[in-house]
């Protein structure tokens, strides 16, 4: 793809999600928790998704503009903000991965949800935090 930032939609921040190696960086929209399973089987007749539930967020400060989720070890599932209608491989941005966070890198050409686990002491994260990047295939 000549151009990844043409084949995505729904950036929050240009100046600051668009890097000069032709990358993206997608923000987090919602956490979810799995609350209940789902169900994968051979032949796809029995596939059931699976249960989710918004993550609770919390302010930190009355005054801010947006409330952080207060993520404990675990794996949660991650919705951007933006989507995506081209090819680009998907990974996790150093800023989360150095902080105990990760999610797989997959190649894509629509953005799913995408498990997040985080280890140790766990995680805050911020509304519109970029958690991820798209890269040219």
């Amino acid at each position: 793809m000549a151009d990844l930032v043409d084949a995505v939609e729904g950036i929050v921040h240009e100046p600051t999600q668009v890097r000069d190696d032709g990358g993206v960086d997608l923000t987090v929209a919602e956490v979810y928790e799995v609350v209940s399973p789902g169900r994968v089987d051979f032949g796809g007749g029995e596939l059931a998704p699976a249960e989710l539930a918004p993550h609770d967020r919390v302010w930190r400060d009355e005054a801010d503009d947006y409330a952080w989720w207060h993520l404990d070890a675990g794996t949660y599932l991650v919705e951007y903000n933006e989507s995506l209608s081209g090819e680009a491989v998907l990974q996790p941005r150093a800023a989360v991965v150095e902080r105990g966070g990760s999610h797989p890198t997959l190649r894509v050409d629509e953005l799913p949800r995408v498990p997040l686990t985080v280890g140790g002491a766990g995680l805050r994260l911020k509304e519109n935090a970029r958690v991820s990047a798209l890269q040219p295939p």
